[in-house]
């Protein structure tokens, strides 16, 4: 693909991503005073999202010409999926209790009510926005937002052809869900960083979320050991492995829904993304009952860190922040959207006395789905990873009918 970016070969852009992340661990872990300073306040993980993200807007990488994030989402997310899962104790994550799928649910609502609301209040600044039901009407555009910030990316292909969204409106559209959803993403994953501060502030009982990271503090404690090559070989081996049973499901499930069962993409069912991650779940998930989730032992969920954070690189490789002052209504309806999805998380999260961790995932789960639910749930500690992947999952299910409905209140109020 041609590009005027400076870095147009992927292995060099792996080559800078990788000093990158590895000065931004270098250094949140450096005794200096600067250092120590600088990351009380600005989050590791939230470096390693942003600094990629600069690249990108200064036209050093281009991110969308890039394969890199296309690789880590569907070979290291995959891979890392089943590593952080392969060891998690199912029965102590269903103790955590209803709390974290009424936050989810509490998300998806406030997307199909935020998008309204937002159209309505931006109306007011520019008439022009309400009316038209043409191919490239604001509120068509809309619905496919919605459906990539309840589900996926299936599910926003799914409004395009339901809703017969233009060329147009689509492409602006693309670009106010990557940059707004990051902004929000970055918003959470400092927020993560605050999570004990916030939820003493807000009376959360986190006792739940605490026993669980205590339960695998433990554990690690007792049982952790210096990984010797074996292990490490084991550990690539099951992650890999399991990846690759997975695409290969995958590649022959979704056709075969897509053809034989077309109205299934309701569900996701067609999509081979969506299989791959459901798959590598229920394998990681029948793993963690056999003698293979004593992998984690020999620091399989530390490799599995590792490959998020190539993830979260090529995440944030995705972000143009310049992109904002191209069309800046339809983004300023985006950030609405958000604030009224965020508000009502908020507000829930405060009747309920849910803590951060639920309000963060549960939105997370919504607005970017799998390839970043585990991102944020991870922020707050690796164990939890498994409960953002849950979510997710939950949300494909949900987000063709969630983003239709919103769809048809958009359509209700601009026409």
């Amino acid at each position: 693909m041609t590009t005027s970016a400076m870095v147009s070969n992927d292995a060099t852009a792996l080559g800078i991503l990788a000093v990158i992340l590895g000065f931004v661990f270098y250094t949140s872990s450096s005794t200096h005073p600067f250092w120590q300073k600088f990351y009380k306040y600005i989050p590791a993980l939230l470096l390693c999202y942003f600094l990629p993200s600069l690249l990108n807007t200064f036209g050093v990488i281009d991110g969308h010409a890039s394969q890199l994030y296309f690789v880590a989402s569907r070979y290291l997310l995959p891979a890392c999926l089943v590593l952080l899962i392969l060891s998690v104790d199912l029965k102590a994550i269903l103790s955590l209790g209803p709390k974290a799928v009424i936050m989810f649910l509490t998300g998806t609502l406030g997307i199909v009510i935020g998008g309204p609301i937002a159209l309505l209040s931006v109306s007011m600044i520019d008439p022009s926005l309400l009316g038209g039901n043409g191919p490239d009407a604001v509120w068509r555009g809309m619905t496919t937002l919605a459906g990539s910030w309840i589900g996926g990316g299936a599910n926003q292909a799914a409004m395009k052809e339901i809703y017969e969204v233009g060329g147009e409106i689509f492409s602006v559209m693309v670009t106010v869900d990557v940059i707004v959803a990051n902004i929000w993403m970055a918003v959470l994953l400092f927020m993560a960083s605050k999570a004990k501060e916030i939820d003493a502030r807000t009376g959360a009982d986190t006792t739940a979320i605490e026993a669980l990271k205590e339960k695998v503090e433990k554990y690690h404690a007792e049982n952790s050991r210096i990984p010797s090559l074996r292990d490490i070989m084991l550990i690539v081996a099951v992650g890999f492995g399991v990846t690759g049973f997975a695409h290969f499901a995958a590649d022959f499930l979704g056709p075969f829904f897509e053809v034989n069962y077309p109205w299934t993409e309701d569900y996701s069912l067609t999509s081979k993304f969506f299989w791959l991650v459901v798959i590598v779940t229920t394998i990681g998930l029948g793993l963690s009952f056999s003698p293979v989730r004593h992998l984690e032992a020999s620091g399989a969920s530390k490799i599995a860190s590792a490959f998020l954070y190539i993830l979260v690189a090529t995440i944030g490789l995705h972000m143009d922040v310049s992109k904002v002052m191209d069309t800046p209504i339809y983004f300023l309806i985006g950030i609405v959207w958000m604030l009224v999805h965020a508000g009502l998380m908020l507000l829930v999260a405060k009747l309920i006395k849910a803590p951060l961790f639920y309000m963060a995932v549960g939105s997370q789960a919504n607005v970017g789905g799998a390839a970043s639910a585990p991102v944020v749930a991870a922020a707050f500690h690796p164990a939890l990873a498994p409960v953002g992947v849950l979510l997710a999952v939950f949300g494909y299910a949900l987000g063709t009918y969630m983003a239709w409905l919103c769809g048809q209140l958009l359509q209700i109020v601009a026409v």
